[in-house]
């Protein structure tokens, strides 16, 4: 008899139908390898042949395409797919996460384990910068004091007095983690002695004390560009802190906050303003001035505005923080009545009245009176 024909059907094996979805086979084979784990039933030769047959089976059965080889052709179609002793770690089907699963419940940790600990990039900063309202729509120039962790100058960032200092760590020999045998598998993990640096540190540094680090305040020049506003961020690429083992600094990262402006509000990038203008001036129609963070400028106001009016001065915004394009002014009137008129004023008033056919009301309501409501 060959040896394909003598194996166990596969799903037989895990004892599962051979229509099993994924989450069943893998579910059939997590409580196989549980219970048959050689950790689990040391020196039991037949638990040790049950877990080989069930990471066989789940290695072919949890892969598409080895599974269709196999329904085809049964053990023949798979036969040297499986990798050596029926270990597939390479699959597509699952496999390597859950014999990390498994991995994990007997000794809390994965199938691989960290070297020396890597390059790490440092700590991102955040700098809160308030602008006024003029310099986040025009932007400026801006220099700026960071604190922040850096590489100690004195020991380089190595922590040690001096290169005699550093030795190669004698518990792992520099790996950076030890090695043990767990039934079959090999087992890694940190050095306790080194925490995974591979060397350890006979005299530490002075003036770091060890820490590899020192605080320091560096000056930067800054760029603020039009269009900012309040809750803006801008990234400065690697003026973070400095990362450990030789990584790379962290980022920067500047938050804006605009101050309120006296005269001037923001829409987006429209800039949004009010003026006033008196009644006559409403009625009549005039130019007027509107203050602008260019300056003034002209703007006529025709007959028969009424106040609420809002008036466009095209291009007088803000410039978009993307470069598409500026904004305008929003130019809002409201018309100002008087609190108090001459007797001369009253006069010219009741006259106007009584020329557009109207009469001072019964009680007591002058024509002023009315424009005065008209505009409140």
């Amino acid at each position: 008899m060959s040896e394909a024909a003598a194996k166990k059907d596969y799903y037989e094996v895990l004892g599962v139908q051979r229509k099993a979805t994924d989450e069943e086979l893998k579910k059939a084979y997590r409580q196989l390898a549980l219970k048959y784990h050689p950790d689990r039933n040391p020196g039991d030769k037949e638990s040790e042949n049950r877990f080989k047959e069930a990471n066989e089976a789940y290695s072919v059965l949890s892969d598409p395409d080895k599974r269709r080889q196999y329904d085809t052709f049964g053990h023949a179609g798979v036969d040297g797919r499986t990798g050596a002793g029926g270990f597939d770690f390479g699959g597509g089907g699952g496999f390597s996460d859950i014999f990390g699963d498994i991995f994990e419940e007997f000794f809390g940790t994965g199938p691989s384990g960290g070297g020396r600990r890597r390059a790490q990039k440092g700590n991102d900063l955040r700098y809160n910068l308030e602008l006024s309202f003029e310099e986040a729509v025009f932007g400026k120039e801006a220099k700026i004091k960071v604190r922040r962790h850096e590489a100690c100058e004195s020991c380089k960032g190595s922590g040690a007095k001096n290169g005699a200092s550093i030795k190669t760590c004698p518990a792992c020999g520099g790996a950076g983690q030890l090695r043990f045998q767990q039934g079959f598998f090999t087992v890694s993990r940190t050095c306790g002695k080194c925490q995974g640096e591979g060397k350890i540190i006979t005299e530490t540094c002075t003036a770091c004390r060890g820490l590899k680090f020192s605080l320091r305040e560096k000056t930067l020049s800054l760029k603020i560009p039009p269009g900012v506003e309040t809750g803006s961020r801008l990234r400065i690429s690697e003026e973070g802190e400095a990362g450990d083992h030789g990584g790379p600094h962290g980022d920067l990262y500047v938050v804006i906050t605009v101050k309120d402006h006296a005269h001037f509000t923001r829409d987006g990038n429209d800039i949004l303003c009010e003026i006033n203008i008196s009644f006559v001036q409403a009625i009549l129609g005039t130019k007027v001035e509107v203050p602008t963070l260019q300056g003034t400028s002209p703007l006529k106001i025709p007959p028969g505005t009424q106040s609420g009016k809002v008036f466009r001065l095209k291009g007088m915004g803000s410039p978009d923080l993307r470069g598409h394009g500026t904004g305008d002014q929003v130019v809002r009137v409201k018309v100002q009545i008087p609190t108090k008129i001459s007797a001369k004023q009253r006069e010219l008033l009741e006259e106007y009245a009584r020329q557009g056919g109207e009469t001072i009301d019964p009680d007591g309501n002058t024509l002023f009176d009315k424009v005065k409501n008209l505009f409140e």
